[in-house]
């Protein structure tokens, strides 16, 4: 799987949220090496405080794909998603989640907890961090990502 191709689709998803004023912050869904869906966060837009970007994808894959388990998906998405994100992928048993910037606040894949991988909860996924890390930090810091 080309994890910098898919990440690169997130942070435009990201880039897309940013200019609609949003935090940027993008995620897209991938099956087989085909991308099945993505979104951005749309939290200010939908005044949903549920609308992450994470959330809508995983959303977004199970009206697609038809079915509420996700088992073969892997998710990218620009930001560690939070408790409420990771408890959506795990619900869904997404396959894998691939992150670019740890959050330092609120990160539940590692970060700040794990639920991610936590043995007492039925379904694990895998975790990979920091693919395409350094664009994905300077547009959420406001920077061009392609500088």
């Amino acid at each position: 799987m080309n994890y910098e191709l898919y990440m690169a689709e997130a942070i435009a998803e990201a880039r897309r949220g940013a200019e609609e004023g949003e935090k940027p912050v993008g995620s897209v869904a991938v099956l087989d090496d085909a991308m099945i869906a993505r979104d951005h966060d749309r939290s200010l837009l939908d005044d949903d405080p549920t609308a992450h970007a994470v959330m809508l994808t995983i959303r977004a894959a199970a009206r697609k794909l038809g079915t509420r388990r996700l088992s073969d998906v892997t998710i990218f998405t620009t930001n560690e998603p939070c408790p409420m994100c990771v408890g959506a992928l795990l619900e869904t048993q997404v396959r894998a989640l691939v992150f670019a910037v740890p959050d330092e606040e609120r990160g539940s894949a590692g970060t700040v907890l794990q639920l991610a991988r936590n043995k007492a909860l039925p379904h694990q996924m895998s975790i990979i961090s920091g693919v395409r890390e350094a664009e994905a930090r300077r547009l959420a810091e406001g920077t061009p990502a392609s500088a």
